[in-house]
């Protein structure tokens, strides 16, 4: 637990914490756009693309920024990054009916990754 509050004090590890907030931050005003938009319009698809991209990275940054604060033992930093942690991963889930890039995209993918990856079989030799 050292290591971790002696890397967040450094400089390498309090750029890499801005640069998890900002992401955050970002993905949180996108969602906001994605809320006051008119359904089924391009901004909301832009928006809505961009909140799903960012919400994974957005969790995971926002939780070492949790854990960061823990360690430290500041709590009112844990609580309000508790908060947003939350209100993200409530966001994500909750609204699964907006129309995004993502949208269809895992079976896309899957069917790629099967061919690229598949088991490819050789033509028995005849003869």
């Amino acid at each position: 637990m050292e290591a971790v509050a002696a890397f967040s004090g450094s400089i390498p590890g309090q750029v890499l914490l801005a640069l998890g907030q900002t992401i955050v931050v970002v993905c949180v005003c996108f969602d906001m756009v994605r809320a006051l938009s008119v359904p089924r319009s391009h901004r909301r698809y832009v928006a809505s693309t961009v909140f799903r991209t960012l919400a994974i990275p957005s969790v995971v940054a926002n939780g070492l920024t949790v854990l960061v604060a823990l360690v430290l033992a500041s709590w009112i930093d844990v609580v309000m990054g508790m908060f947003v942690l939350m209100a993200i991963i409530f966001r994500l889930h909750n609204d699964k009916d907006e129309d995004n890039w993502w949208k269809g995209k895992g079976r896309k993918l899957a069917r790629w990754a099967g061919r690229q990856f598949g088991g490819r079989t050789a033509a028995p030799a005849t003869g």
